[in-house]
C-alpha cells in the first residue's frame, strides 16, 4: 500500500455543434465562417478585432447555453444581427442585407 492520495478531474466534453443550412444539409459549426461574415459587415467601420472576437465569443456562449446540438443557420444569423445592432447600426444593416 502506497498511502498516497490521488485526485481525478472531470471535464465537460463538448460535442460539436451542427449547423442546419437552408437546404437542409448539416455541417459542423465553423467560427471562421461567422467571423468572415462579421468582418465583411464591419468593413471600413471603426470596429476593432477585439470587439469582433467578443461578439463571436458571446454568440458561441449563447449557442452553447441553448443546449442544442443542432442549430439553424438562421438562428446563428439572428444572434449575429442582434450583437451587431448593439455595436454598430451600419454593420447591422450590411449583415442583414446579405
Amino acid at each position: 500500500k502506497c498511502r498516497k492520495r490521488f485526485t481525478t478531474y472531470e471535464k465537460v466534453e463538448s460535442l460539436p455543434i451542427m449547423v442546419i443550412k437552408k437546404d437542409g444539409s448539416r455541417q459542423p459549426y465553423e467560427r471562421e465562417k461567422v467571423r468572415k461574415g462579421i468582418l465583411r459587415a464591419c468593413e471600413k467601420r471603426n470596429i476593432s478585432m477585439d470587439q469582433i472576437e467578443s461578439v463571436l465569443d458571446a454568440i458561441e456562449t449563447q449557442i452553447s447555453n441553448s443546449l442544442e446540438r443542432e442549430v439553424t443557420s438562421e438562428f446563428i444569423g439572428e444572434l449575429v444581427m442582434n450583437k451587431l445592432r448593439e455595436m454598430d447600426e451600419v454593420a447591422y444593416v450590411r449583415f442583414a442585407s446579405v
